[in-house]
């Protein structure tokens, strides 16, 4: 593995020829979680084990939380009030919740095609061949990516994503009519309501986007049986 900064943010290389992302194979960039260290989701390269030349990318979040929040190795996309949310739950305010979430949003998207624009230009990836995708926070963000721009896609992986901006995404998914998406949810998870992430899937699939959908019995997580879908869908769609 290697570590090597693509715009403005650190990305961790694994897999392809060498092992450090070399080669020309396909490449599937996952984004961690809100208070994730960077290198969260790296093992997946290994438990996935799609073969091949596959490649794997793992950008780290910008932010860095407060002590109190875990400190320097927690990261973020962008800062969200985990207190605020936990009470909109409480309280049965979706809807504020959802709001809330998104804020920063739109920054973390800009830094986030910065990237994707290097990485794809230096690691001369195939449109074709790239599969965008994240965990959470980071799968919330890759979604928004997806739909706010005409970034040639693969497939994209949403693993515990919830809804936000009801009032905008909608209307962006039908441009991304045809492309895969492989999208998971724990049935009790605590954090992101499981009847937002039905909403996203059956929004998704209304805009004729074909959803291969995974939920699960646990909580805010990636259970065995994701990595499994979600080894099946790399080699369906790169490889």
């Amino acid at each position: 593995m290697q570590q090597r900064q693509f715009g403005q943010l650190q990305v961790r290389l694994t897999g392809g020829e060498d092992g450090d992302g070399g080669g020309n194979g396909p490449l599937v960039v996952l984004l961690h979680g809100f208070g994730a260290p960077g290198t969260d989701l790296v093992p997946l390269a290994q438990q996935l084990s799609p073969g091949g030349e596959i490649r794997f990318a793992f950008p780290e979040a910008p932010l860095t939380l407060p002590a109190q929040m875990g400190g320097s190795h927690a990261r973020a996309w962008w800062m969200i009030d985990m207190m605020g949310m936990q009470l909109a739950l409480l309280q049965g305010k979706v809807e504020q919740l959802v709001d809330k979430v998104a804020d920063g949003l739109p920054a973390a998207n800009r830094q986030l095609n910065a990237m994707l624009d290097a990485l794809t230009g230096q690691l001369n990836v195939a449109p074709d061949k790239l599969i965008l995708g994240g965990f959470s926070q980071g799968s919330m963000l890759a979604l928004d990516v997806v739909l706010r721009s005409q970034r040639p896609l693969a497939g994209l992986v949403l693993m515990s994503c919830t809804f936000l901006t009801p009032t905008q995404w909608p209307a962006l998914m039908q441009a991304r009519e045809g492309l895969p998406v492989l999208q998971s949810h724990g049935q009790q998870d605590p954090l992101l309501p499981y009847a937002l992430a039905e909403k996203l899937r059956n929004s998704m699939v209304g805009a004729g986007m074909p959803v291969t959908w995974v939920p699960f019995a646990g909580g805010h997580g990636i259970a065995p049986i994701v990595l499994d879908a979600l080894s099946d869908f790399i080699q369906l769609n790169v490889g």
